[in-house]
């Protein structure tokens, strides 16, 4: 009954610290380039663009197609690079209080599986 009663604690303390952790994810940010730098995107832990800079060399009508490649590649890698920070952020969060359980994969869990 005690181990029951311990169990259902470190639920409530994941539960708390994991609520802490995704609060938190507005301020992990990734920005990553395109184009030898020429496009920077950054991106916050929710995933939302919170920036884009583009080179003014690129702001002409016949690279428009290149412009739409670099924004995308630029916008993508720094998701690519956020999703693993707030990954490693949210594992620091419950180092030590997840429970040892046999099967149980925690980046399943960062990751909706």
């Amino acid at each position: 009954m005690l181990d029951m009663f311990n169990m259902m604690n470190k639920v409530k303390e994941v539960q708390a610290k994991m609520k802490t952790a995704q609060e938190n994810l507005v301020h992990i940010t990734a920005t990553a380039e395109a184009g030898a730098g020429m496009v920077k995107a950054t991106v916050n832990g929710l995933r939302q663009v919170i920036s884009l800079e583009i080179d003014d060399s690129l702001l002409t009508p016949q690279d428009k197609e290149v412009l739409q490649d670099l924004v995308v590649a630029a916008t993508n890698k720094a998701i690519t690079e956020v999703e693993e920070k707030s990954r490693e952020e949210l594992q620091k969060a419950t180092q030590g209080i997840m429970p040892d359980i046999p099967g149980f994969n925690f980046n399943d869990l960062m990751q909706g599986g």
